[in-house]
C-alpha cells in the first residue's frame, strides 16, 4: 500500500515538473516584442521612423530614413539616412512574416515597407541588391515584395535585432527558405557623393531606435 502510494506521488511530482519545464520552454522559444522609444510595443498595423539611437561614440547621429535618386538617376528608389538630426524622415511599416499576432518580435524575418506609394513604378517594399553574394556593394533599395516567403523574395527579409540595452540593428538574414544560402550581414551606412546609404556592413551596424509616427 505504502509502495503504491509512493509510486502515484512521485508519478504526480514527475508530471507537474514536466508541465513546468514545458512551459518555462515555450516561454523561453517565444520572441520578445520590440518596443519604441515609449516603450509600447511595435504594431503590424502602425508606422514608425526609424531613428539613430544615441549613442556617445557618435560623431554624427543623422537623422531618420528617407529615399533618393542614386547618381543622375532622379527616381528615388534606394534608401537613405537623412543628414540633419532635426529630420524624421518618411515613416514605415513592419509587416512579419505571420502577423497574426499584430506585434513585431525580435529575430523574425518580416517586411520593411515606406507609408509611400508606388516611386517611379517601384514598390515602396525594402529590398536588398546582390544579396546572393553581398559584398561592400549590396545596398538597400526599394522594389522589394510584401508576403510570399520563398526563394524567389528572399532579397525581400529583413530581421530586427537588440543591440545593447534598449537599441536595436536591422539585420538581412532571411530564413523564409530552409535550402537557400544567405550570407547575414547588418545594415550600415556608406557615405556615397556626400549622402549616407543603407548597405550591408560586417563592421558597423546602424544602432536604431523606433518612434511612433
Amino acid at each position: 500500500m505504502k509502495a503504491s502510494l509512493l509510486f502515484i506521488l512521485s508519478f504526480r511530482v514527475f508530471s507537474i515538473s514536466v508541465s513546468t519545464n514545458s512551459s518555462f520552454t515555450s516561454a523561453a522559444e517565444a520572441p520578445e516584442p520590440v518596443s519604441d522609444v515609449a516603450g509600447k510595443m511595435l504594431r503590424t498595423d502602425r508606422h514608425y521612423y526609424i531613428l539613430p539611437a544615441a549613442n556617445v561614440f557618435d560623431k554624427f547621429r543623422g537623422g531618420g530614413l528617407t529615399l533618393s535618386g542614386i547618381g543622375k538617376n532622379t527616381c528615388p528608389t534606394a534608401v537613405f539616412q537623412e543628414m540633419s538630426e532635426q529630420e524624421n524622415g518618411i515613416p514605415l511599416a513592419f509587416l512579419p512574416v505571420n502577423r497574426k499576432k499584430g506585434v513585431v518580435q525580435v529575430s523574425t524575418d518580416l517586411n520593411i515597407k515606406f507609408a509611400y506609394p508606388q516611386t517611379c513604378g517601384q514598390s515602396p517594399v525594402w529590398s536588398i541588391d546582390n544579396y546572393v553574394y553581398p559584398s561592400g556593394d549590396s545596398f538597400v533599395n526599394i522594389g522589394g515584395v510584401v508576403g510570399n516567403p520563398g526563394p524567389k523574395t528572399l532579397s525581400s527579409w529583413f530581421k530586427i535585432e537588440k543591440f545593447g540595452y534598449q537599441d536595436y540593428k536591422l539585420v538581412y538574414c532571411p530564413a523564409v527558405c530552409s535550402y537557400c544560402k544567405v550570407i547575414c550581414k547588418d545594415v550600415g551606412i556608406e557615405y556615397q557623393n556626400g549622402k549616407r546609404r543603407l548597405h550591408l556592413t560586417t563592421d558597423y551596424p546602424l544602432r536604431v531606435v523606433f518612434k511612433q509616427a
